[in-house]
């Protein structure tokens, strides 16, 4: 009740969509992943609409204390040391828990990209899992949840329809978005 609060009423956020309820794996997009205030509106958008999501970090951040608080917000440590099979990794996440829902920022940093890493449609293409977009628009208030999709066979049409989904939405660092 208190996160919904402060969502609403302090911050003045709305949600439009949902996250799929019928799914117990799936990945989640958040962008323009462009401030670290993404990461608390992210923590409070999970408490407002009642979402265990997970992320990865690498694995030096899970120490003491940090790492303990990481893991009760849904964080899972990654070795991401040089020759790795990243996807792979990923991968054996989903099919070590059934309940798993994974948040990726696609520009895989916070700075502006032209081209979104590529990662995420891979985990949820070998994962066989679908891919929520959610964004986050500070320049409204507002995130935005899409319907589940798959991942076809279709890189560049799959693309252009995740693109399409993020125009025009705006970061809380506007030049980066």
């Amino acid at each position: 009740m208190m996160y919904k609060f402060i969502y609403s009423k302090i911050l003045k956020w709305k949600v439009f969509g949902e996250f799929p309820k019928g799914f117990k794996q799936y990945v989640v997009i958040a962008a323009p992943h462009t401030h670290w205030h993404d990461l608390p509106m992210g923590l409070l958008l999970r408490k407002v609409t009642d979402t265990e999501i997970n992320f990865v970090a690498k694995k030096e951040l899970f120490v003491w204390p940090l790492g303990w608080y990481l893991r009760k917000v849904g964080g899972f440590a990654l070795d991401r040391t040089p020759g790795q099979k990243t996807v792979d990794a990923y991968v054996q996440l989903f099919k070590e828990n059934s309940k798993f829902i994974l948040n990726i920022a696609p520009e895989g940093t916070r700075k502006k990209v032209d081209k979104w890493k590529t990662g995420f449609y891979y985990i949820a293409k070998a994962a066989n899992v679908p891919i929520v977009m959610v964004a986050f628009d500070y320049a409204n208030k507002k995130h935005v949840v899409s319907k589940p999709f798959y991942p076809t066979d279709d890189v560049d049409a799959d693309f252009k329809l995740m693109y399409t989904f993020f125009k025009g939405v705006i970061g809380k660092v506007p030049e980066y978005s």
